[in-house]
């Protein structure tokens, strides 16, 4: 019984650290009125990393830790920021209990604790739309 949770482990955990359907590779760009233009200076965080960047660009991020944030900011133009949690990423939450008593009485005491499983992937492309000052 063991030996066989100890052989799928590296295939669960490899499962975890799926990139998603883009490679974990993302295309970040800025727009004005819903065209592209190039030239702002950005800055993408996740919980892992962060990078600055010059748009556009395609950046190789990976697998998903967090929510993903790109702020930009271009001569002329008001800062913009984007906010997206990652797709995919399914959350659950754990019980815990503790009862006890006797007979037909009983008390009971509980909690949940909210856990991300992981997995998820941020999408494909990026569009951070900014305005004139």
């Amino acid at each position: 019984m063991w030996r066989a949770v100890v052989l799928l482990f590296p295939l669960l955990l490899a499962a975890c650290a799926s990139t998603g359907p883009n490679d974990g590779r993302v295309y970040i760009a800025t727009a004005e009125n819903g065209q592209e233009f190039p030239g702002a200076n950005c800055t993408v965080i996740t919980n892992a990393q962060s990078w600055n960047i010059v748009t556009p660009t395609t950046l190789a991020i990976g697998s998903a830790s967090g929510e993903l944030r790109v702020v930009c900011n271009r001569v002329g133009y008001r800062s913009s920021e984007v906010r997206l949690p990652p797709i995919g990423q399914s959350r659950s939450s754990v019980g815990l209990g503790l009862g006890g008593g006797t007979g037909a009485v009983g008390v009971g005491l509980g909690f949940r604790v909210p856990v991300s499983s992981g997995g998820g992937y941020y999408p494909a492309r990026v569009i951070v739309n900014m305005n004139r000052l």
